[in-house]
């Protein structure tokens, strides 16, 4: 009922809008009378003029609204239609009113009776909204059955050469649309009954409900003879006529679920017969020939099984299909749009914030210029300090080797002269303690600077590897600078603690050589004691040498003979030495 409701409402529309002469939406309440009183007529409603009155009774004889008439028209009038009305007699009605004001004065290529249905047919294919129009798939639709009923396929290429000219955006108005059709331009090489035809079959399907329609013959039920009849098949009725004028109907085959349709073979001189069976009676049909036998046969079949399933129509039930893909596309059009809209608006936002971005980025580039000039520039005045340090270090161990290298010599001679008085007078006891004391102490002082120097060594060799490690931070990516501060201000302590270490390293070198010199004064006494000794012997004695028992305590051997020294006394000194190197450290 509420599609009924559409298809009526459409209609009404444009005989309401043609009794608005100044366009203003609103329409005088003696006109809305005349328009209700033939809507009731032709509508097979009763017609209840007090309920006008009293719709409106505040409003005597004034304009009234479109909005203000639709409650008066959808409860008085349009939820009392049962659907038993002519459905041509009443577009016929509206068209009367609004035909003359609206169409063109421009000659046309169709009758008035053609322009009739292309309106009534643009009524049933318009969008539900108001202002009606037509969008381009369905004007396309429309004139592509056209094409079809006058066997002019080829004015396909022709339709979609003039396609944007179809009110692509809007779509065209009912007026537009008989313009259109009216002015010849898709039915070049037609004639006008031609036209006039394709208009009638498809206003027949489209709005009449006719699914097929043809002669054929039919036999009768009493007298058994076979008479030509034109027949019109529709969704749940077959009807047969005497012509295809329509004007003398003669019967009808009411369609159920429960009727068949079968063919039967030739008989009594006829051919391409089949068999409409219903509940109460059976029809045997003969068709012209066997494609128009399959024809109906599929038709009528077809037409059941849809009433079977409570389906509408085919061309109803398509029209509703491309609604329905028209507002699927269009919301999904709306969607697109919101969504291109919101990646529009997300793509702004993400443009300023990377602009920000970048404006954060070069105000961190510059300050990290800055930054790392200023490190490069404590980097090259770091490695100056380190390369003035490094080759005084230098120089002081040369010269410090070449102290080693002369006492080393000086102290080798003099090993010598003593080998040669431990050879000559061994038996000397008081001079040889001497002796041997002034051996422990230089053997204890020459480790101690063997070990001095490996330790110097030690220290230098780790400070070449600093002084590296610092020339290799240079090369270092921004990620690592605070980690490279940071050992830098390391590697400083380290090297603070080192020159500690090195200036306590120097003191025990001098501490070493006050013993050694202490020693080397021992060894002058001890050798001008041997020198005296020796010559007393030589005045006396002669060379003879004196043979007397040695210590039974062992003795220690050193690289140049017996040492100067016993056991205990080489471990009190090493006690005293490894002291004082824990208190360095």
């Amino acid at each position: 009922m509420g599609g009924l409701k559409e298809e009526l409402l459409k209609t009404i529309w444009h005989a309401f809008t043609a009794l608005d002469l100044d366009r203003s939406g609103k329409v005088s309440k003696s006109q809305l009378k005349v328009l209700s009183h033939n809507l009731c007529t032709v509508l097979n409603v009763p017609h209840d003029p007090v309920a006008l009155e009293e719709h409106f009774r505040d409003d005597d004889e004034g304009p009234v609204s479109n909005q203000g008439y639709m409650p008066y028209l959808n409860k008085f009038i349009l939820e009392k239609v049962q659907g038993n009305f002519d459905k041509v007699e009443f577009n016929r009605m509206c068209w009367t009113l609004c035909f003359k004001k609206n169409l063109t004065k421009s000659p046309l290529f169709i009758s008035d009776e053609d322009a009739f249905k292309v309106w009534v047919i643009f009524n049933f294919l318009s969008e539900d909204k108001y202002p009606l129009v037509i969008v381009p798939e369905e004007i396309e639709y429309l004139l592509k059955k056209l094409t079809e009923a006058m066997g002019a396929g080829s004015h396909q290429e022709q339709f979609e050469h003039n396609k944007n000219s179809l009110g692509a955006n809007q779509g065209l108005s009912a007026w537009e649309l008989i313009e259109l059709i009216g002015s010849g331009q898709f039915s070049k090489g037609m004639d006008r009954q031609t036209i006039s035809m394709a208009v009638n079959e498809v206003f027949n399907e489209l709005i009449l409900d006719v699914l097929k329609q043809g002669y054929m013959l039919k036999k009768g039920h009493r007298r058994k003879n076979w008479t030509e009849r034109w027949f019109v098949l529709k969704p749940n009725i077959i009807s047969y006529y005497a012509s295809e004028d329509l004007k003398d109907k003669k019967g009808d085959i009411i369609l159920d679920e429960n009727c068949f349709v079968e063919s039967l073979p030739d008989k009594d001189g006829k051919k391409c017969l089949f068999l409409i069976k219903c509940l109460d009676k059976s029809f045997e049909i003969s068709a012209s020939d066997k494609k128009k036998k399959q024809e109906w046969i599929q038709a009528i079949q077809t037409t059941v099984s849809l009433l079977r399933v409570g389906s509408p129509p085919p061309h109803k039930d398509a029209r509703q299909k491309r609604k329905e893909l028209r507002q699927k596309l269009q919301a999904e059009q709306e969607e697109l749009e919101r969504q291109m809209k919101e990646l529009q608006i997300a793509n702004e936002n993400k443009q300023e914030e990377l602009e920000t971005v970048r404006k954060q980025l070069e105000e961190a580039a510059a300050r990290a210029a800055v930054e790392e000039k200023k490190r490069l520039q404590t980097q090259m005045e770091l490695q100056d300090h380190f390369s003035v340090e490094l080759a005084r270090e230098k120089m002081v161990r040369q010269q410090m080797e070449e102290q080693v290298a002369q006492k080393s010599s000086e102290l080798k001679q003099y090993l010598q002269r003593v080998c040669e008085l431990e050879e000559m007078y061994k038996k000397l006891q008081e001079a040889l303690e001497d002796e041997k004391q002034a051996r422990q102490d230089e053997e204890t002082v020459r480790k101690l600077q063997a070990r001095l120097l490996e330790e110097e060594s030690a220290k230098r060799a780790e400070l070449e590897k600093w002084h590296l490690q610092q020339q290799q931070t240079i090369l270092m990516t921004e990620a690592e600078k605070q980690e490279l501060e940071t050992q830098r201000i390391i590697k400083e302590r380290a090297l603070q603690v080192a020159m500690q270490q090195l200036e306590q390293l120097e003191l025990e070198r001098m501490q070493a050589l006050e013993q050694y010199e202490g020693v080397k004064k021992k060894l002058e006494l001890a050798a001008n004691k041997t020198k005296s000794w020796k010559d007393k012997v030589a005045h006396h004695e002669g060379l003879i040498r004196l043979i007397e028992p040695g210590s039974k305590n062992p003795h220690l051997i050193t690289n140049w003979g017996p040492a100067a020294f016993t056991e205990a006394e080489l471990e009190q000194r090493e006690k005293s030495w490894k002291g004082k190197k824990a208190t360095s450290e």
